[in-house]
């Protein structure tokens, strides 16, 4: 079926639409053969659904890296959108797929979409995912970690809601250890007054509240309720005793250093810190390695 010529802009001027075709269903489920004999004998590897999904956006949702290899060698179209705004990046971060990530931004897909109200960045989908190395391969590309989901606010937001400490810790490290463009996702960024540390709250991770904290996270914070993050949590609860813990014991000068030089250095972290005349292990405790935090 033909569609008009401000649909066809909207779809990247692929041209037309139709129900879910052959290629797609091989693509969905990996039929890497099927795919290859569908692609030679003529059919659109750009054909698109009603709502807009393609045969890309199958394989990469799917995490079928070999599908969307074919497709992208075809001519498949590495950023088109579906109709909720997802890129076929955005659905290989969703599946946690390292191979399709790598592969669409060798092909050049955006790493920092244009948000929508019903989708997220790449980034954001591989926070809810979970997998910390396609979160480490968006950041490395340039992933921007103040990016700002409208449910949820920064990444940083949804991988404390969704309980991905590991997540949490690549986004709060990014740049202290490389040469990564940025300065690591800010603690204490807001949406509704509500911080990362509300939201680790909420999920009772007490690993997850220490490494906020050591990250500079503002325990008195109020959300737009007025709460700070203990009044997310019960007397029961093993992150109530913590967050009162560091309520009624500020943090040491030795920390409030480390957090200042963090902040103040921002992207050149890694590379000054390098170059100062110190030990080792002062090194590594001023770029938050894994360190004791005792000098």
């Amino acid at each position: 079926m033909e569609v008009s010529a401000a649909r066809r802009s909207f779809l990247c001027d692929i041209g037309s639409w139709a129900d879910r075709t052959a290629l797609h269903e091989a693509a969905s489920h990996g039929r890497t053969l099927e795919l290859k004999q569908l692609i030679e004998s003529g059919a659109s590897v750009n054909m698109v659904t009603v709502d807009n999904i393609t045969p890309l956006h199958e394989a990469c949702v799917q995490a079928h890296p070999n599908c969307a290899r074919l497709l992208l060698e075809a001519g498949a179209q590495v950023d088109v959108r579906t109709i909720h705004g997802s890129t076929p990046l955005c659905n290989a971060c969703a599946s946690g797929s390292l191979e399709c990530a790598k592969l669409l931004l060798e092909q050049g897909a955006k790493v920092n979409p244009s948000l929508t109200a019903l989708t997220a960045s790449p980034l954001h989908e591989a926070c809810i995912q979970g997998n910390v190395e396609v979160v480490r391969l968006m950041i490395a590309s340039g992933a921007k970690l103040e990016a700002f989901d409208v449910h949820f606010g920064p990444p940083l937001h949804i991988a404390c809601a969704k309980g991905r400490v590991d997540c949490v810790k690549e986004l709060l490290s990014a740049g202290l250890h490389s040469s990564h463009l940025h300065a690591g996702a800010n603690v204490n960024s807001v949406k509704f007054h509500e911080t990362a540390l509300h939201h680790a709250a909420r999920v009772h991770m007490v690993d997850m509240i220490e490494l906020l904290v050591e990250f500079g996270a503002n325990v008195y914070a109020s959300d737009n309720q007025g709460k700070k993050p203990v009044d997310y949590t019960t007397p029961a609860s093993p992150s109530y005793p913590c967050l009162r813990f560091y309520e009624n014991n500020p943090l040491s000068l030795q920390q409030l250093c480390r957090i200042a030089v963090r902040m103040m250095l921002g992207t050149r972290a890694s590379e000054v810190i390098g170059q100062l005349d110190i030990s080792h292990r002062i090194c590594c405790y001023l770029q938050f390695c894994d360190q004791p935090t005792s000098l």
